[in-house]
């Protein structure tokens, strides 16, 4: 008799932020993911949750492979906000390494608490000591696995910090329920302690509901 051949996690399963996001929802909620890319984070979702999940990304190649997996997902700008959805449609709306790269991160913000039930917000953060020592020694922008490109080419049009995001919280009256800090993408330890969170971690996640 042969030996049963474990079967290997996918990319998506590796990633850090995608297993966090997939621990955090429950089965069959309804889910909302903006700048969804290629789809990976919503197919696992369907997949190991069986989440009715929906996306809207700006690519038309990226669409174009969601739709080959069988996703729903529409062609949108989210800087544009999200009008054609009704408040409260979905129980969970997604930004997930996105927000960075928005022109109207604070529509954005309001549109996500007004459409979700629950948001739920990741990034790199920008105070990140590795960040700051290589800014502090090489007098350049760094470079590193979560600020992947240089400063000429890069997406992210605002860089900020997990304590720059909880202010900007405050200020935009979301709630955080839970958080979630982790150092690599693929493969990480995650932490809920956040005392020193703005220093030690290199990503957020962070879990939101509109303060009323």
């Amino acid at each position: 008799m042969n030996p049963q051949i474990p079967v290997s996690e996918s990319a998506s399963e590796r990633r850090t932020d995608y297993r966090i996001i997939l621990d955090m929802l429950p089965p069959q909620c309804r889910v909302l993911d903006l700048g969804c890319g290629t789809g990976g984070l919503l197919t696992l979702l369907r997949d190991k949750k069986q989440a009715r999940g929906y996306g809207i990304e700006l690519s038309s190649q990226h669409i174009i492979e969601c739709v080959g997996k069988g996703l729903s997902v529409f062609h949108g700008d989210i800087d544009e906000g999200l009008r054609d959805f009704e408040d409260q449609s979905f129980d969970y709306v997604i930004v997930n390494q996105t927000l960075s790269a928005t022109h109207r991160p604070e529509l954005v913000l309001d549109e996500v608490l007004r459409v979700g039930r629950i948001g739920i917000v990741s990034f790199a953060n920008f105070a990140y000591w590795r960040l700051r020592f290589r800014l502090l020694f090489s007098g350049r922008m760094p470079v590193t696995e979560s600020m992947p490109y240089e400063w000429f080419d890069t997406p992210n049009i605002h860089l900020f910090s997990i304590r720059d995001f909880r202010i900007f919280c405050r200020r935009h009256e979301a709630r955080v329920i839970r958080s979630c800090y982790f150092n690599n993408l693929e493969g990480g330890k995650v932490s809920e302690g956040g005392t020193l969170a703005n220093w030690s971690a290199a990503y957020a996640l962070f879990a939101l509901q509109k303060a009323y």
